[in-house]
């Protein structure tokens, strides 16, 4: 199969990855497009191929040396068939409204949901690229916060289990030809003007600790290009962007939500849909120290919306040099997912 191709459906992709081999020869492919290249000594050439227990050996024809097919990949060491990784990969990424672990855990038959969950860790693991460009540049950023969480049972009245999230995305135009849609009804074709000429484009979210200048700031460095255009709220926090040599718009919305819909919609939209995507997928049962994982596959379907089938090359792709996290730096909180504020560090 050509890596750059992808099944367009259930089906097909059946079809394309009927059995562990096959699925073997695609990760084989995608971690050594031009041919296989021995780790210990650099010789590239057609290696040997050695069934072990689960896992393909590769070994080198001149120095004898033998690399796992999954090392360095976020299958590393385990025992879980590659069919199985692949079927999670295409339902993590071509899933709208994504999936939560017990769901996955059903849908692959698998026999503990510590396994569906680490599996799905691992996998966000890879939707980060550690070098990924910055946003904006030609087109200008909205900023915003907000809370992720809520109410928590058996801790009394008026606590909560809030966290604070940044968010920043681009705002694009719309192409000429975008600007109208296609009306179809039994009697005629037409088109109609589209009433919104932009919309999102990439977008980044983080979480913080708070909202302090120092905060803010830092998120905005890492994630925006120097010298865009940002739109924000009244917030003195923001205050320093200007200095910084960004073209800095800020507006006192003062909790209008007609004033918030003008100056900042996209972002209020993105967070909007983050929020009720928790709610509704996850039922809002997120731990704190896991949320950045889910932020960073929110991101992920978000920036490949009009190319979902694209997003599990992408995923498998990045997947395999990516480091990810052992089932117990998972649930012991030791694992700091790719994308956190690097004032946790």
């Amino acid at each position: 199969m050509d890596v750059l191709q992808f099944p367009k459906s259930l089906p097909e992709f059946q079809r394309i990855f009927p059995d562990e081999a096959a699925c073997a020869k695609y990760l084989e492919a995608v971690r050594w497009p031009e041919g296989f290249v021995c780790s210990s000594c650099g010789h590239v050439g057609e290696p040997f191929r050695i069934n072990a227990p689960s896992q393909l050996i590769l070994r080198c024809r001149k120095c004898r040396k033998g690399t796992s097919l999954t090392a360095g990949t976020v299958m590393h060491k385990s025992h879980t068939p590659l069919s199985i990784w692949f079927w999670a990969a295409y339902l993590m990424t071509t899933q709208t409204p994504g999936e939560s672990a017990l769901q996955f855990q059903r849908q692959l038959g698998l026999s503990r949901y510590e396994t569906a969950f680490t599996i799905m860790h691992k996998l966000r693991s890879g939707m980060v690229r550690p070098e990924r460009d910055s946003i904006g540049g030609e087109y200008p950023v909205e900023i915003d916060e907000c809370y992720v969480g809520g109410d928590t049972r058996g801790k009394g009245r008026g606590v909560h289990d809030k966290v604070g999230v940044i968010g920043a995305v681009e705002v694009r135009p719309r192409k000429e030809e975008e600007n109208t849609k296609v009306i179809r009804s039994s009697h005629k074709c037409a088109r109609r003007p589209v009433t919104n000429k932009v919309y999102a484009g990439r977008l980044r979210l983080q979480v913080i600790p708070d909202k302090s200048a120092l905060t803010i700031t830092s998120f905005v460095k890492e994630n925006v290009a120097l010298g865009a255009t940002v739109l924000s709220d009244g917030n003195p926090s923001y205050n320093e962007l200007s200095k910084m040599g960004y073209e800095h718009f800020p507006l006192v919305i003062g909790g209008d939500p007609e004033i918030a819909n003008v100056h900042l919609p996209m972002i209020h939209l993105v967070v909007s849909n983050l929020k009720g995507w928790i709610l509704g997928t996850h039922h809002g049962r997120i731990e704190p120290y896991h949320l950045q994982a889910y932020l960073n596959e929110y991101v992920f379907r978000f920036n490949r919306r009009f190319y979902p089938m694209t997003a599990f090359n992408s995923v498998l792709g990045l997947a395999a040099h990516s480091v990810s996290p052992t089932y117990a730096q998972l649930y012991s909180g030791e694992w700091r997912h790719p994308g956190t504020s690097s004032q946790y560090a």
